[in-house]
């Protein structure tokens, strides 16, 4: 998989990365450790070099899962991690930082991004000038490589990038979820800064295997995901069934078609999550997804089906 440059970073990065949410098993059903170091690995062997994890993701478990996976490879792995909203003050990035280099095994993290916004989920406020203090501390000792933010506005971005070089944005963006194109995308491309989209498939809408009337577990996240509620639901099952012709002509599955599409975006690579081996592995296989002109246009107009009949901003699970 020909890899990209992360923003104007050193970084080299796959634009189908390997996410590992699932991986810490909070928030998430029938999770074995197993099974993700087993998808992990093959993800890498099928040409996912990059990895994101977060701290919060079962309090480091995701990271220690990763590394089980990875470590005896890390030299030719992009480590993607997080500080979360909790953990904004100068020292308490340092220490968090330390925790992860820890959990993953290594000395180096590729890519060290911010998780929400200070103040998110009733967090302390903390001026982003004192965490963006931090991690140019660490990015001068070399702990990191580069610096990232995650679920920013264009607004938070703009006064973020005031304080030092920012080189990614990881915004909830799929085919059915696209706040960011009116939002911080410009930006971004006017300032070389890549999109590391999460939940590209809808956490699994975009694959097409949910039919209508599915129930989630209560514990698991994907209850309250507003896109598998009443008539998003409905509309994302119409704008499937548009989509398989074109998935069909690709010889393609509908989730490599939405992740094909994605990674044609502008400066966008999507991160993918997967419980399985072969998931991870068809992932890996949009890559080769060529589309034209044409069909990313046709493809664009059918998300719209969903995407304009309701409002994709803030956050899509109601928390």
């Amino acid at each position: 998989m020909e890899k990209r440059t992360l923003g104007t970073s050193t970084v080299k990065i796959t634009p189908i990365l390997m996410g590992t949410w699932q991986a810490g098993k909070r928030m998430w059903v029938g999770i074995e450790d197993a099974d993700s170091i087993k998808t992990i690995r093959a993800a890498y062997e099928a040409g996912i070099t990059t990895i994101d994890t977060a701290e919060i993701y079962g309090d480091g478990h995701s990271e220690q899962i990763v590394a089980q996976a990875l470590s005896d490879v890390r030299d030719r792995v992009e480590y993607a991690t997080k500080v979360f909203s909790n953990h904004l003050k100068y020292q308490q990035v340092i220490e968090a930082c330390e925790r992860s280099l820890k959990n993953l095994q290594t000395d180096y993290i590729d890519l060290y991004q911010i998780h929400w916004p200070s103040g998110s989920f009733k967090s302390e406020i903390v001026s982003i000038e004192e965490t963006m203090s931090a991690l140019n501390h660490l990015k001068e000792q070399g702990k990191i490589r580069a610096i990232g933010v995650s679920n920013f506005s264009r607004e938070q971005l703009a006064e973020a990038v005031q304080y030092g070089r920012i080189d990614s944005l990881q915004p909830a963006y799929s085919l059915f979820w696209r706040n960011v194109e009116t939002d911080a995308m410009s930006y971004c491309v006017e300032n070389n800064i890549s999109i590391l989209a999460y939940s590209p498939l809808a956490q699994g809408l975009l694959t097409g295997k949910f039919a209508p009337g599915h129930k989630f577990d209560p514990e698991d996240n994907r209850s309250q995901n507003k896109l598998f509620q009443g008539e998003n639901f409905e509309r994302a099952q119409q704008a499937l069934e548009q989509l398989r012709p074109v998935a069909e002509k690709h010889n393609c599955s509908l989730a490599q078609l939405a992740l094909a599409w994605l990674i044609a975006q502008p400066q966008s690579n999507a991160i993918a999550g997967a419980r399985y081996p072969q998931q991870a592995q068809d992932n890996a296989k949009a890559a080769e997804v060529k589309l034209s002109a044409e069909e990313i246009a046709q493809i664009d107009n059918i998300g719209r089906i969903v995407t304009s009949h309701f409002d994709n901003t803030g956050i899509m699970w109601e928390w």
